[in-house]
């Protein structure tokens, strides 16, 4: 059995004060995809570098307490690769890549484009210059799984309130429409959807701060297990964790029956 985890911590040093830790530790995963450090290099304690012994590899953003993305795994990689493309996203931290024999594992964050419309305008770049990168990760005839928040809810039941966002960042219409064509026209795999295909209300990854976002499970679902369709059709069990919360995402973890 294969366990990948995936987490944005929304800082790992604040997700550390809440128990992050040990809480992995008792997951007894394979392989752990964070997002949304927030920290330098510097900033990263020996605990950090080295989780409940697991190996630790950390894609930092330029930018002081931004983004960053990072990956832990109880085995050696092969090979890790930072960034994709040595573009403008590569400076913010937003991608990580583990080998593991045939199988490799991206920790990926998506820009969010809600706090601007310059953001947005980033964000839409993204997509342009990362659906190539989803076309060339296919062509590598690999099991990939792609762990990450990609700021975007790809349908209706993917969010509480749709009706009320479909002009707001994460749920507009070309977004949706760029995850569709990831999914139809590439052929990955949504895999905790290929699991539970109707699942609404226990499918949200991620609650706003404001209002009683939390309480009223008013959620969305933007982080998930993208996978090739070989490993995917594996997958055999996925939950959300939610009685603990270290950030303002929730852990996504899946099983799957792979060797």
């Amino acid at each position: 059995m294969l366990r990948i985890i995936s987490l944005n911590l929304n800082g790992i040093r604040s997700a550390w004060g809440k128990n992050v830790l040990p809480w992995v530790a008792a997951q007894n995963a394979d392989i752990v995809c964070l997002q949304e450090l927030k920290a330098q290099r510097a900033d990263l304690t020996p605990e950090m570098l080295a989780p409940d012994g697991m190996q630790a590899f950390y894609h930092c953003a330029e930018k002081k307490g931004y983004s960053g993305v990072g990956i832990w795994s109880r085995q050696q990689p092969d090979r890790v690769v930072e960034g994709f493309d040595g573009g403008e996203f590569d400076a913010e931290g937003r991608y990580i890549r583990a080998d593991f024999g045939n199988l490799s594992v991206i920790s990926l964050y998506l820009p969010s484009g809600s706090s601007s419309p310059e953001r947005q305008a980033a964000k839409f770049r993204f997509l342009d210059v990362f659906f190539p990168q989803m076309q060339a990760l296919r062509a590598e005839g690999r099991e990939i799984v792609l762990c990450g928040d990609w700021n975007i809810a790809h349908r209706e039941i993917d969010l509480k309130n749709w009706k009320s966002n479909q002009k707001n960042s994460g749920f507009l219409p070309e977004e949706r429409a760029w995850l569709s064509k990831v999914f139809d026209e590439l052929g990955w795999a949504d895999v905790y959807r290929q699991l539970y295909p109707e699942a609404t209300d226990a499918c949200y990854t991620w609650w706003s701060n404001r209002g009683q976002a939390w309480a009223k499970n008013v959620g969305w679902r933007i982080d998930y297990q993208i996978a090739t369709p070989g490993i995917a059709a594996s997958a055999v069990e996925a939950s959300i964790y939610k009685a603990e919360r270290f950030s303002d995402h929730a852990p996504l973890i899946i099983d799957y029956e792979y060797k």
